[in-house]
């Protein structure tokens, strides 16, 4: 059965997860995450990508993103990974990959669906039963979303700046988030929508994407919004597929 191709619209955010190859780990030390951070923000600045959550674990990564083109997706992960690996395959004696060879990915509904996607993938950690609580977790965006700790990685997005008048107001209304757990089904919703390459959002919004790729996207996320939400502007922006 042929792989569905990939998505990618321009100003719409992504959800992007890399996996370790036969999902070995990709970090060793803590010098990894260092260096894999440095060369996430350098491509960052030549895709023009905006960043607005992450988490490195020990064997694959989550990114949300808003790419400012749909090759811009491409450009940013073909980059990272070939600086990282070679990174490793320096520093630890190795050859070979690191990376699966196909990254997964999901378009993400920004004003029902980004906050939970933010949330799931900041408590990735604690899922893992690595930390009890996401602010433990050093190698993730939590601490500057839900603490203000400086992080040049980050650009936030307009959902998250809407949570509150103030940085104040927006730190605790996004702390807030955290209080309850996520429920089942919506981390079988994000799931789903990452494992079958599909839109995460309500019914309009997969609408939007049908019409703005041809595509019929019939698999749907069985959660509910947690607001009425309208089809995202700039659905109509060029199209890429990468299969």
């Amino acid at each position: 059965m042929p792989r569905r191709p990939r998505i990618h619209l321009a100003g719409i955010p992504l959800h992007i997860v890399q996996r370790g190859h036969n999902r070995d780990a990709c970090f060793f030390g803590e010098d990894d995450y260092h260096t894999y951070r440095h060369w996430l923000g350098e491509a960052l600045k030549t895709s023009g990508c905006r960043l607005h959550a992450y988490v490195l674990m020990t064997n694959h990564v989550h990114l949300l993103l808003t790419p400012p083109a749909p090759e811009a997706v491409t450009q940013l992960v073909i980059s990272l990974g070939r600086r990282y690996v070679q990174y490793i395959n320096k520093t630890y004696r190795r050859t070979g990959t690191l990376w699966d060879s196909r990254y997964k990915s999901s378009l993400v509904q920004a004003d029902a669906y980004l906050l939970l996607c933010q949330r799931y993938i900041e408590l990735n950690p604690v899922r893992a039963a690595m930390v009890d609580d996401p602010a433990h977790y050093r190698w993730s965006s939590y601490r500057a979303n839900g603490l203000e700790q400086a992080d040049p990685l980050l650009t936030p997005h307009e959902a998250y700046v809407g949570l509150g008048r103030t940085e104040t107001a927006r730190l605790a209304a996004y702390r807030a988030l955290f209080r309850a757990e996520l429920d089942a089904d919506a981390i079988g919703d994000i799931r789903m929508a990452l494992d079958q390459g599909q839109p995460l959002g309500n019914s309009r919004f997969l609408d939007s994407i049908e019409r703005a790729t041809g595509q019929r996207r019939e698999v749907k996320p069985r959660g509910r919004p947690r607001k009425p939400a309208t089809a995202p502007s700039g659905l109509q922006a060029q199209l890429t597929m990468k299969l």
